[in-house]
């Protein structure tokens, strides 16, 4: 868990799709007079490995190659796109559900027997990527649980921020409505008095 998946309240159980979502950066906007930097986490082999091994998710003595990073950039496009669906549309998108379902099929999942916590899902993958399948493993427990549906995008077109909802009716529209929501308000509120004007 990170401290921005922390910082947020996000279930520990969404955690790791939750940062692996927001890796990628897209925000474009001006905040108190300062431009909002974009930016990527993943960029080269070595940040993958670095991000996978500050959440436990590499094993040790393994290397991250830049076939795998590729596959793991997509995977997360993939994700990225089925999560900015409205949860009552997502399974609706036969477009998106057919990519995201491809992309998953590079992070297959076995059951597994742990002493500690009864059956699990845990990777069938060995390799340096066996890890990711964390998030798919998150993907489908959220399904299951109903939680993936509380994991959207921002509204706000220059954010697309993916954020948890933690509204009781679960309808935020925005990652924070003291921003986003204020800013998206706002434009709509002068786009439209500039055209009754």
């Amino acid at each position: 868990m990170s401290k921005e998946s922390r910082k947020f309240k996000v279930p520990d159980e969404l955690a790791n799709l939750y940062d692996f979502a927001n890796s990628l950066d897209v925000r474009q906007f001006t905040h108190h007079g300062v431009r909002h930097e974009q930016g990527d986490e993943l960029t080269v082999p070595r940040d993958l490995a670095a991000w996978m091994s500050q959440r436990g998710l590499l094993a040790e003595g393994v290397r991250i190659t830049p076939a795998m990073l590729d596959t793991a950039r997509q995977f997360r496009n993939h994700v990225r796109a089925y999560l900015a669906c409205d949860p009552a549309e997502r399974r609706k998108n036969k477009d998106v559900v057919r990519s995201l379902t491809n992309a998953l099929q590079a992070f297959p999942l076995v059951v597994e027997t742990r002493d500690d916590r009864g059956m699990t899902l845990g990777p069938a993958r060995r390799d340096a990527l066996a890890g990711l399948s964390a998030i798919a493993a998150e993907l489908y427990n959220g399904s299951v649980k109903g939680t993936l549906d509380r994991l959207k995008t921002c509204a706000a077109e220059e954010c697309r921020r993916v954020f948890f909802d933690r509204s009781k009716p679960a309808t935020r529209r925005w990652c924070m409505s003291t921003l986003c929501g204020n800013r998206m308000k706002t434009r709509t509120y002068r786009e439209r008095h500039r055209n009754s004007g």
